[in-house]
């Protein structure tokens, strides 16, 4: 029998080995191989060029929409819009080359911008996405042949107010997402087949714009998802409804959920703030604070070393303690609203108004920025009331930015 401490190593390689190809550390998903928003690599610049990091490429057809990125073997994955319709595409990563686009449905129209909103999942040799009408599809990887397809509405659901926003999650042999309504607010279809595994006949929410996180907790697993009312917790196995807590939901709740050691994370904007609750055994519910202290509208919140990152609407950007709530820092005058990730012991922040991009150190300190530059050319398809809203993402090496049809590869290597 293993010792632990090599079982935990082991289970450590085999992981990280998952999360590794040919190109280096992979993102296969929004928010990366765990849906943290933290990347593993090493290697990276802490410090950039006056001007910012070097321009690898830039790629000016992929259509309208906010959709981020999944980047897997040399290939970046993302979807836009052009026309009527929405596509999923596919982006050679070392010079910006459209490898193939596959049409997954009907344009979402909307005040703040058009098109798709989620981020594709990537598994082996097939790519999952949702299209912002609902239109969920599984394509080949290789060509883009769309090997099934389901309507949201086929469960009930109804496209919400700012058109379906989530990113998919791919688990096991399941592919999980949030249609909501009645007959249930969360399915799980086959992967392969795209027929239905099943339905969270308990729990029947309508959707709002927030993306499932999986969880391993009371020996069992789950997915955590947040609406305007509940955060809760659903058995993968089943779909049966396993705990929920209160939510006070304003407007539109979009953050993704943070799962560490039996305690689960929320926010959101529009007043709402954010608590964390304590799933106990038996799966028993504590809750363990609930603030204001951070308002995140929908940059996200990245959780690194037992502190909390993003900006919250009020203070600004905001460093929380992640156990006990409270304010760290906030600082609102060196950098307006926006979106991050994480990696390398680093915060990647864009500003969604004027494209400013800095690098600063994630740290309790303070706001501890090293470098900034500004994102050009920026799109003139976007719609007045619409901003940078792309969540950044690092893989490889590389950094990758949208404003709208506009795609960005930036070298924020070290060598």
């Amino acid at each position: 029998m293993l010792h632990r401490s090599v079982f935990a190593a082991v289970c450590i390689l085999v992981v990280s080995t998952l999360n590794v190809g040919a190109d280096g550390p992979q993102w296969p998903q929004w928010r990366g191989p765990d849906r943290t928003g933290v990347s593993q690599e090493s290697g990276l610049l802490r410090e950039w060029p006056e001007g910012g990091p070097q321009l690898v490429w830039l790629n000016r057809t992929a259509g309208i929409g906010y959709s981020s990125f999944a980047v897997v073997d040399g290939r970046l994955f993302t979807m836009g819009a052009e026309g009527e319709k929405e596509f999923l595409m596919a982006v050679n990563t070392e010079n910006g080359q459209e490898l193939w686009r596959a049409e997954i449905g009907e344009l979402l129209t909307n005040n703040w911008g058009d098109g798709p909103r989620g981020t594709p999942a990537i598994d082996g040799q097939l790519v999952y996405a949702l299209s912002g009408q609902g239109n969920l599809v599984c394509a080949n990887v290789e060509d883009g042949h769309i090997v099934w397809q389901h309507a949201m509405s086929e469960y009930g659901g109804g496209v919400p107010s700012w058109g379906y926003t989530e990113s998919v999650l791919v688990d096991g042999d399941q592919v999980v997402c949030t249609p909501g309504g009645e007959q249930g607010a969360i399915i799980a279809l086959d992967k392969a087949t795209g027929d239905t595994i099943w339905q969270s006949q308990q729990f029947t929410d309508g959707a709002q714009y927030a993306s499932i996180i999986t969880a391993d907790h009371n020996g069992q697993r789950q997915y955590i998802q947040l609406t305007m009312e509940h955060v809760v917790g659903i058995a993968a196995e089943d779909g049966a409804l396993l705990w929920q807590s209160d939510f006070p939901g304003q407007t539109a709740v979009v953050p993704t959920p943070i799962y560490q050691d039996g305690q689960v994370y929320v926010s959101s904007g529009y007043g709402a703030g954010c608590k964390l609750v304590r799933i106990r055994q038996n799966n028993d519910v504590t809750e363990i604070y609930a603030n204001k202290v951070m308002k995140n509208h929908h940059g996200g919140v990245i959780l690194f070393d037992g502190h909390l990152y993003g900006y919250s609407d009020g203070p600004g950007w905001v460093c929380q303690d992640f156990a006990t709530g409270d304010a760290v820092w906030t600082e609102k005058q060196k950098f307006g609203k926006g979106a991050l990730t994480i990696a390398g012991g680093m915060l990647y922040c864009i500003d969604e108004s004027e494209g400013n991009v800095v690098l600063a150190e994630a740290s309790p300190n303070g706001w501890k920025e090293q470098s900034r530059f500004v994102l050009e050319p920026q799109s003139k398809l976007r719609k007045p009331a619409g901003r940078i809203w792309a969540h950044p993402v690092v893989a490889g090496g590389k950094l990758y930015l949208r404003d709208q049809e506009l795609l960005f590869c930036f070298d924020v290597s070290d060598r």
